[in-house]
């Protein structure tokens, strides 16, 4: 490494001079967010090593080293130390621990600390309501029941609910919609009694997020918010257009996730997720539902639509480069494609018609190389870009069609 300017460390091991290419960068998690990871880097000049117990990991197939261990492995962790000028992480639910024991001789972005916020709801709401309230927005009314005198004592008015676990919840799981106090002690009693947090379920109009980038030095830069449409508690659409929101939501998003990341001195891309809550307003009211410490879904059309990537960002942060400030070049929407797509309505395996798809113009196909489609696995996505919203919209909803996929319509 050559130094060619100072940074500020946070809770890691001291960063003097920025990395340049050719070194060696490291990422915990092989799944399709470290294969996304690992090309960026290796396009910049970085040697890649991925910490990975599964010798097939979508990231460890395609990367300089792949370290067959678990994330918490002593032996994995040393190996990954002794390559890496950094580290990095793909998923949130890393051990946080683990990157704590590299963070004593190396930068790790993000940091333990952050990542430990991320994985307990409890501590990511009370950081929320400590930080995204600068900017006018809020969380959703909630309680925190760890106990069953918290149980008991949970307001009325917080009923009907989404009773949801404190940690290692994603994607839907450890969820459970309660409409009143016997349902909420019935379903807490199915989630075996762990912390939870009981929110409000408040009336929804749609769902966004902001990608964000913070540097060492504390320099930030974001996306355009993009809306969102779930299936089944998976994301399934990502529109991201002018006019997706109305610009006064898009505005507050943005300071919001800025303000949050800023609030726990976080390090690298962070994404910040939000409901647009029918409040009565033309435009609905902004409410901060959650984070994820590391690249995510929704960022995905900035590999294809933008000049500068959510994964490009993620190795500028963690290695000091400079941020660029994001440009859109073209309206997108990607579609999220599950392993159901590589089945048909009966249940029989088939081959998805990709050739009718790469057909379509401005059509961007990433498979992520998983070896087994899941019903519910993610095993691809695709963006369409176009030079107007109307030809991407249009673009998509052909592609939408092809592939049987769900939730385009209800991005409308």
């Amino acid at each position: 490494m050559s130094a060619s300017s100072s940074l500020l460390d946070k809770g890691s091991a001291s960063v003097s001079a920025v990395i340049l290419p050719g070194a060696t960068l490291g990422v915990m998690g092989g799944g399709q967010l470290g294969r996304m990871f690992v090309h960026a880097a290796q396009r910049l000049g970085y040697f890649t090593a991925v910490l990975d117990p599964d010798p097939f990991s979508p990231a460890g197939r395609v990367s300089h080293h792949h370290i067959h261990f678990g994330y918490s492995d002593a032996q994995g962790l040393a190996q990954l130390a002794l390559l890496c000028a950094a580290v990095t992480t793909e998923f949130e639910n890393v051990p946080a621990s683990a990157l704590q024991t590299l963070a004593a001789t190396l930068p790790v972005a993000p940091g333990a600390a952050a990542v430990a916020i991320a994985q307990d709801r409890i501590q990511e709401k009370s950081h929320f309501t400590a930080s995204a309230g600068v900017a006018g927005v809020t969380c959703a009314p909630h309680a925190v029941i760890k106990t069953r005198e918290q149980l008991h004592a949970v307001p009325a008015d917080l009923l009907p609910g989404i009773l949801k676990t404190a940690r290692m919840g994603y994607d839907g799981k450890g969820q459970v919609r309660v409409r009143n106090a016997a349902e909420l002690a019935k379903a807490w009693s199915e989630l075996e009694c762990v912390p939870c947090v009981l929110e409000k379920l408040l009336p929804l109009k749609a769902e966004c997020s902001v990608i964000v980038a913070r540097g060492w030095d504390g320099e930030t830069v974001s996306f355009a918010p993009q809306r969102n449409v779930h299936v089944d508690g998976i994301l399934a659409v990502t529109e991201a257009f002018d006019g997706a929101l109305s610009p006064a939501l898009a505005e507050r998003a943005q300071a919001a996730a800025c303000a949050i990341a800023q609030h726990i001195e976080y390090v690298g891309v962070l994404c910040v997720e939000f409901f647009v809550i029918d409040d009565g307003s033309e435009h609905g009211a902004l409410v901060v539902n959650e984070m994820a410490p590391r690249p995510h879904n929704s960022g995905h059309y900035t590999i294809d639509a933008c000049d500068v990537s959510q994964f490009d960002l993620q190795v500028h942060a963690m290695t000091g480069l400079p941020l660029p400030k994001p440009r859109q070049h073209s309206p997108a929407i990607m579609l999220n494609l599950l392993g159901d797509v590589w089945f048909d309505a009966a249940g029989n395996s088939r081959t998805p018609d990709w050739a009718a798809v790469l057909a379509l113009p401005g059509s961007h196909l990433h498979l992520y190389g998983k070896t087994e489609a899941r019903r519910g696995r993610k095993m691809g996505h695709l963006t369409l870009t176009g030079v107007d919203v109307a030809s991407v919209k249009a673009t998509a909803r052909q592609a939408a069609e092809i592939l049987d996929l769900p939730g385009f319509e209800g991005a409308e």
